[in-house]
This record gives structure tokens, C-alpha cells and sequence, in this order.
């Protein structure tokens, strides 16, 4: 019997003759997180939840656009504002009246947001937050904890479990401190250095929750110690905003960060973030003082199209029961991954919450099944390669694709018929990597 690696090179023969063309002209290949071994998908086409490689192969996404496209692919409400904006132009070299009502809604919805200020992606986004934050406090320093990732640049590479180090100066890594998301840790850091601006965050956890934080409550004392110290508290909800609720992970939970980043479901699943917070760190980019003000030029901030995406996404999302479907979906497919692994009798444990599933194969947990509680040790050890590269490729073989071998993310257009098309999928998978020993 073939192996999961030779049954992917056969099925996806077009991807690697594709693949080897376009590392003739790519570097690295391609987009370094499309990057499959031994060569990525190619695809082309896409509607609701499905998308079709460039051989006709149907998938099951649970991609969904690295979790910007709440709605599934190609929803009306998205496609036919694009469209018309397309027709009318899409940069004016001006300011356009759909930045107000994009800010409206965003501002409306973000419990933190008292202004918003538009980026070209969730790395520009965070990078503007750190740089509103030293410039607010004037201090240097940024801490961040390790494994969650807040894009590519400088500030945000120090071990963030996807980026390296190459190119970045020693004095720039110097500003920035990792440490374990221990509060006790954290209160003493803040103790000892008085430099410290800010401390950046992803509110579900590491790796959009790959990695959860210790306890319900560390967000609320985070909140409380960071106002203690004078220290600017960021949430990184570029993935995670608009998901766990129409508020993101901060109305969810019930904290207010001073600065909130956002990108992906914010400019509706095409490119451009967002930062927004308190109006006196905020101000800093209008500041009447030349001294304070924070420039943040950017030829395609808040660009007509992208803001016409976001705007009919986050309306949709304020009208429509769009993050209902999309947990509805989530806890089915928990529920059925959860079954698949009892049923075949193979140890592993499924966590996330609202529409985001985390699967770790070869550790047991007690948890709920939201909040995992087991080590971070244990859960990196279990979704480390080989095994979640092969499950991976194993389920592209079975028709569907998951995030990274380690997870799923779930829309309001994943339907019924594709949560069990998954379920299935995985038990074959799974299936698969016992024959070969990866379980």
C-alpha cells in the first residue's frame, strides 16, 4: 500500500510540477506557511467552504483564509460590495468616506476601541501598537510570551515558534523580553525593569490557542497588574477578533486591553488590520504637539476596497447569526473528533473554543474540552513534526484541509455534510498514521 507521502505526490501531481516552476522564480518557493512538504497545494478556486486544487480536487477547508473568511469563500455580501467598489476605482490618492464607516463599525463592536487607526496586515498592526505604546510611555521595552506570534517583523520574531532570527540586530532583540505566561514571572520582570512599554498577548493562547492560557482568570489579573505598573496591555486578536464573539476575545472574556490589533475577518478577508484603543494613546497619531505625534504613512491603509470588504463583513456580523453557525460547526466537529479517537481506541484530546478546534494526538486531558489545562510541554510535544506534518498530508490525501496539522477553523458556510466529511477524513488519517508509526 502506498504511503501517505507517495499517495500526496500521486493525488497532488500538478501542485509539484507547479512547485518546482515557481521555485525557478519564488524565492523560498512560495509563501513560507503554504509551504507542504514535499510541495504545497495549489488552488485556485474556492466557494462556501470548499475549494478546488488546480486538478479538480475538491477540499474541505478548514483553512478558511488563516481564519479571515468567517463567512466561507466568496459570500455575496462581500463579493458583490467588491465588485462594485472595483468598478468605481480602487485608490483614490485621497482619504475615502468608507474609512469612517469601517472605523464606526469596528469602534462600535471593540469594547477597547475608542479610536481605530487602519493598516495594510496584522504584522503592520502590531508593529504601529508597540510603536504607540513606547511612544505613550516612553519606555523601550516590549515583552511578549513565547510561542504566541504577532506577525514577522523584528519586534515580534523572538521566539514565536514560526519565525527565526536571521537578520534581525542584536540592539533591536535587546528591547524584547519572552517569558513563560506565568504571572509571577511577569510581576517580577515588571518589578525589576522599569523600561518596560508593553506587554503584547494572544488572548486565547498560543498559536491561536494551540497553547491556552493557564487559567480563566489570567487574563483579568494580567489586566490588573499591567494597570499597576504602567504598563500598556495589547491583545492580539488578529485571529481571534470577531470570532469569539461580535466583540472578539475581549467581550468573550470580559477585558479591556489598551490597544486591540486586529487584520483578516476586520478588512474581510482582504488585506489590511487594524489597531484600536484608548483615545489618549490613540491620539498620539493627531497629536497637535509635534513632539508627540506618531506619523503612519501607508499607500494602502484603509484602501477603498479593503475597507469595503471589512465594512460588509462586519456588517453581516452585526446583523446575521454568523459566529452561531460558525460554533455550531466547531462543536459538532469536536464532538465527532472526539469520538473518532475513542472509537479507534488511539489517545489524543480536541480543545478550542468558539469556532477554533485544536487536536493533540498522543495526550489525554480532563479539561472541558475549551481550556486545555495540560502542560505546554505536553501539548508541543504531541502536535510537534513528524506527526502533525503527516496528519497534515494525510488529510489532504483524505480530501480535506486542516491548519497546520494541529487544528481546524470553522466558518458560517462549513455546512453539516462537510463537518462529517472531516470527521470521516480524520478517522482514515488517523487510520493511516498507525500504519506508519507516527501513533
Amino acid at each position: 500500500m502506498p504511503s501517505i507521502v507517495e499517495r500526496y505526490a500521486q493525488k497532488f501531481r500538478t501542485s509539484g510540477e507547479m512547485y518546482k516552476r515557481g521555485a525557478e522564480v519564488v524565492a523560498g518557493g512560495g509563501h513560507q506557511s503554504r509551504t507542504v512538504l514535499p510541495h504545497p497545494v495549489y488552488v485556485d478556486e474556492a466557494r462556501g467552504a470548499l475549494k478546488w486544487d488546480v486538478e479538480g480536487n475538491e477540499l474541505v477547508d478548514h483553512m478558511i483564509g488563516y481564519g479571515a473568511l468567517l463567512l466561507g469563500h466568496g459570500h455575496p455580501a462581500v463579493t458583490d460590495a467588491v465588485t462594485a467598489r472595483i468598478a468605481k476605482g480602487t485608490h483614490m490618492g485621497t482619504i475615502s468616506s468608507l474609512e469612517i464607516r469601517w472605523a464606526e463599525l469596528v469602534t462600535n463592536l471593540i469594547p477597547s476601541a475608542d479610536l481605530v487607526r487602519f493598516t495594510g496586515s496584522g504584522t503592520e498592526s502590531t508593529l504601529l501598537a508597540m510603536r504607540l505604546a513606547r511612544g505613550f510611555t516612553g519606555k523601550t521595552k516590549v515583552v511578549k510570551f513565547r510561542e504566541h506570534f504577532h506577525g514577522w517583523h523584528d519586534y515580534a520574531s523572538p521566539q514565536s515558534g514560526i519565525n527565526t532570527q536571521v537578520g534581525i540586530p542584536g540592539e533591536t532583540m535587546s528591547t524584547v523580553i519572552v517569558v513563560e505566561p506565568d504571572l509571577a514571572e511577569v510581576e517580577k520582570l515588571f518589578d525589576r525593569d522599569d523600561d518596560i512599554a508593553a506587554i503584547i498577548l494572544e488572548p486565547t493562547g498560543g498559536h491561536w490557542g494551540q497553547f491556552p492560557l493557564p487559567n480563566p482568570g489570567f487574563l483579568h489579573e494580567l489586566r490588573a497588574l499591567a494597570t499597576r505598573s504602567g504598563v500598556v496591555m495589547i491583545m492580539d486578536e488578529v485571529i481571534c477578533g470577531f470570532r469569539m464573539s461580535k466583540g472578539g476575545a475581549q467581550q468573550r472574556f470580559d477585558v479591556k486591553p489598551d490597544l486591540t490589533t486586529m487584520a483578516k475577518i476586520v478588512a474581510g478577508g482582504l488585506p489590511g488590520g487594524a489597531v484600536g484603543g484608548k483615545a489618549e494613546i490613540m491620539g498620539l497619531l493627531g497629536s497637535s504637539d509635534p513632539s508627540m505625534r506618531l506619523a503612519h504613512p501607508g499607500t494602502f491603509n484603509a484602501n477603498p476596497v479593503s475597507a469595503t470588504a471589512g465594512i460588509a463583513m462586519l456588517e453581516t456580523i452585526q446583523s446575521e447569526p454568523v459566529i452561531e453557525k460558525a460554533d455550531a460547526a466547531a462543536t459538532r466537529l469536536k464532538a465527532g473528533l472526539r469520538d473518532a479517537l475513542t472509537k479507534m481506541e488511539v489517545t489524543g484530546h480536541v480543545h478550542g473554543i468558539a469556532s477554533i478546534v485544536h487536536v493533540a494526538l498522543g495526550v489525554e486531558c480532563t479539561c472541558p474540552g475549551d481550556i486545555c489545562t495540560q502542560p505546554h510541554s505536553a501539548l508541543a510535544e504531541a502536535t510537534s513534526a513528524p506527526r502533525s506534518e503527516m496528519l497534515k498530508l494525510a488529510m489532504l490525501n483524505e480530501g480535506v484541509d486542516m491548519m497546520g496539522g494541529i487544528g481546524f477553523l470553522t466558518s458560517a458556510a462549513h455546512r453539516d455534510k462537510d463537518i462529517d466529511r472531516t470527521i470521516e477524513a480524520f478517522e482514515k488519517s488517523v487510520s493511516a498514521l498507525r500504519e506508519e508509526r507516527f501513533i
